[in-house]
C-alpha cells in the first residue's frame, strides 16, 4: 500500500551498495558513539505537550514519547510499541483493545499503566486545544482501564483506521502526576517513555539522552542526539557542510538539494526518497470571492504545477493533481482530467458562465517559516500565473507560523496555502481531516457525501487496498468542489555526512525521523 523504497544518492566518491547495505567499507560502531549525533531541521516543535499538536511537532514526540502502536522496521501497518498485542475484539470493528508491556516506565520511575494509558486520551478530548488533535478522535467513544495492563477502546462508529490512529505520536502516552487533565503543560522540561528523554530545550535545540527505562520496539543505535532549529536552509547546509550538524532534515531548500547532488567532492551523501507531504491552497468560504465556485475553478484551471515544480523546487517536487498523493492506495489525477493542462481561455469562460466580467481580487496567504525556504517564491509564481492570465488580481500577504495559525483558525485569510504531512500512511487522512465543519483548516467544509457515506463505507474494511472505489469518489467531489486545490507532492531528502549510517532506515512511512536509526561509521 505504501511504497518505502528509498534510493541513495552519493555525494561522495564511495560506492552506494556498501552505504545502503551497511557492509563492505564501513561498518557501526553502535552506541559506542564518542558525541551526540547533531540533526538540523527548519521544522521546530509549536508545543512539547502532544495534547496541543497537529504539526511537525510530532518529530521530537516520536522521540521522547511512546504510543501504544508505532511503525518498526519500516511496517506500513501499525505495530505494537508500549502495548505487547492489540486488535478489535468485534466483527463490527467498534471495540479495540490493547495489553500493555509488563513492567512499563515513564522515564522518572513512574509506572506506566492502563490508567496513564486512559488518562492521556482522555486529556487530548478534554483540552481540546484549538490546534491539538481532538480532531483524530472523532470515532473514539469513550477508554476503559481494566486492571493495569488492558485498555479497552469502545467506538461510536465502525472505524478500521482507529489503529492508525493510536500510532500517531499525538496519542504519546504522558504521565498522570505531571500533565494537566485540563490544561497544556507550559514548561520545558517534558519526558515520556520514549527512547529518549529531553535532557535540555531551548528554540534552538533539543538535547536527547538515552532512556534506559525505555521498553518498545526501538533498536537504538546511537546514545545521544542533538537537534538544532534552523530558521533557513542555507545557514543549515553551511553548518552540515562545515561539520557542526551530522544530518540534515526538513526545511532542504530545492537550490541546496541541487547543490548537494551536483558536488561529488563534498564528502557528503544524499537520501532521496518518495514523500507523501502534500501542498496545496484552501478557499475560504467566508470570503464573498473566494465562496463562489466558479472562481475557485478558474483557479484550479489556471494554476500551472510543472511550472512550480521545475522553476521554483528545480524538480525536487512532483506535480500534485488530487489531494491523495501517489503512492497510496486509492490515488488519482482528477484535477489533471478534469482541467487538463492549464488554460486561460477556459478559466475566463468558466467565470463568464457565473456571469464574472471583471477581474476577480484575491488575497492569498502564506507562512514564512514552516513549509521550506521556497514558500514565497511558489506564491509569487502564483500570483505571476493569476495576475497574468487577465482574470484576476492576487494580493500576497504572510505571518510567521505561530501567528499564521492564528489567523487561519479565526477565518482570517480568503485564500491560504497549507501543507499536510500524513498522520498515518492511507488515503482516509489525506481527506477526513479537511472536510466536515470542525477539521484541521479552521474553515467548515460540510461534505454530508463524502462524511456520511464514503468515509463510514471504507472505515469498514481493514483491508486498505479494498477502498479504492470510496476514495476515488471522495476525490472526484473534492476536484467538483475546488474548495482544496492540490499543488505539489513532496520527495524526502536527508543529507548526512559521510560517517553517518541510518538515514535510509530512519523515515517512517509518515515521514517522521527516527532518531535513534542513526549511528557513525567507522573503517573496517
Amino acid at each position: 500500500m505504501f511504497n518505502r523504497n528509498r534510493g541513495l544518492r552519493r555525494v561522495a566518491a564511495v560506492a552506494s551498495i556498501a552505504l545502503v547495505a551497511g557492509c563492505g567499507v564501513f561498518s557501526s560502531t553502535g552506541t559506542g558513539d564518542s558525541g551526540p549525533i547533531v540533526v538540523g531541521t527548519t521544522s521546530a516543535p509549536s508545543t512539547l505537550d502532544p495534547a496541543g499538536s497537529w504539526d511537525g511537532s510530532w518529530e521530537l514526540f516520536r522521540n521522547i514519547y511512546q504510543s501504544l502502536l508505532a511503525y518498526p522496521d519500516g511496517a506500513t501497518a501499525p505495530q505494537p510499541d508500549a502495548a505487547e498485542n492489540c486488535a478489535f475484539t468485534d466483527s463490527g470493528k467498534r471495540t479495540y483493545r490493547c495489553e500493555l508491556r509488563s513492567g512499563l516506565k515513564f522515564a522518572d520511575g513512574d509506572a506506566l499503566d492502563a490508567e496513564a494509558v486512559k488518562y492521556s486520551i482522555d486529556r487530548i478530548r478534554t483540552i481540546k486545544a484549538p490546534s491539538g488533535p481532538a480532531g483524530l478522535l472523532g470515532s473514539l467513544d469513550r477508554v476503559q482501564a481494566l486492571g493495569d495492563r488492558e485498555v479497552v477502546f469502545h467506538l461510536n462508529k465502525t472505524d478500521a483506521t482507529f489503529p492508525f490512529v493510536l500510532a500517531t505520536p499525538a496519542m504519546s502516552i504522558v504521565d498522570p502526576d505531571d500533565y494537566p487533565a485540563r490544561s497544556l503543560r507550559k514548561d520545558d522540561s517534558v519526558y515520556g517513555s520514549g527512547p529518549y528523554t529531553l535532557k535540555a530545550y531551548d528554540d534552538k535545540r533539543a538535547e536527547l539522552v538515552r532512556n534506559d527505562r525505555y521498553q518498545g520496539f526501538a533498536d537504538r543505535q546511537n546514545d545521544a542526539v542533538t537537534i538544532r532549529y534552523f530558521q533557513d536552509s542555507a545557514t543549515m547546509v553551511k553548518a552540515l557542510r562545515s561539520g557542526d550538524i551530522d544530518v540534515t532534515y526538513r526545511g532542504l531548500a530545492a537550490s541546496d538539494i541541487v547543490a548537494l547532488e551536483a558536488h561529488a567532492d563534498t564528502d557528503l551523501q544524499l537520501v532521496d526518497g518518495t514523500g507523501t507531504d502534500i501542498s496545496y491552497l484552501v478557499f475560504n468560504p467566508a470570503d464573498p470571492w473566494a465562496k463562489v465556485p466558479a472562481v475557485r475553478k478558474a483557479v484550479a484551471q489556471i494554476v500551472d504545477r510543472s511550472a512550480i515544480a521545475h522553476k521554483v523546487y528545480k524538480g525536487t517536487v512532483d506535480p500534485l493533481y488530487s489531494m491523495v498523493p501517489a503512492g497510496l492506495t486509492g490515488h488519482t489525477t482528477g484535477f489533471f482530467d478534469d482541467y487538463g493542462d492549464p488554460s486561460t481561455s477556459k478559466a475566463r469562460k468558466i467565470l463568464a458562465d457565473a456571469g464574472i466580467t471583471q477581474r476577480v481580487p484575491l488575497t492569498f496567504w502564506y507562512t514564512t517559516d514552516r513549509y521550506g525556504s521556497e514558500t514565497g517564491r511558489m506564491f509569487q509564481e502564483l500570483k505571476q500565473q493569476l495576475d497574468d492570465s487577465g482574470l484576476f488580481t492576487i494580493t500576497l500577504r504572510s505571518r510567521p507560523w505561530k501567528t499564521y495559525v492564528v489567523g487561519y483558525q479565526k477565518g482570517e485569510y480568503p485564500v491560504f496555502g497549507r501543507g499536510w504531512f500524513p498522520d498515518f500512511p492511507d488515503a482516509d487522512n489525506f481527506i477526513a481531516p479537511f472536510v466536515g465543519e470542525q477539521n484541521a483548516l479552521g474553515t467548515p467544509y460540510p461534505s454530508p457525501v463524502i462524511t456520511g457515506k464514503l468515509l463510514p463505507e471504507s472505515r469498514t474494511e481493514s483491508d486498505r487496498g479494498e477502498v479504492v472505489k470510496e476514495f476515488k469518489e471522495a476525490q472526484q467531489i473534492l476536484v467538483n468542489d475546488a474548495r482544496l486545490i492540490p499543488l505539489w507532492q513532496g520527495r524526502q531528502y536527508v543529507a548526512a555526512s559521510d560517517d553517518i549510517s541510518g538515514g535510509e532506515r530512519a523515515l517512517d512511512p509518515s515521514t517522521i525521523m527516527m532518531m535513534w536509526e542513526l549511528h557513525r561509521k567507522t573503517s573496517w
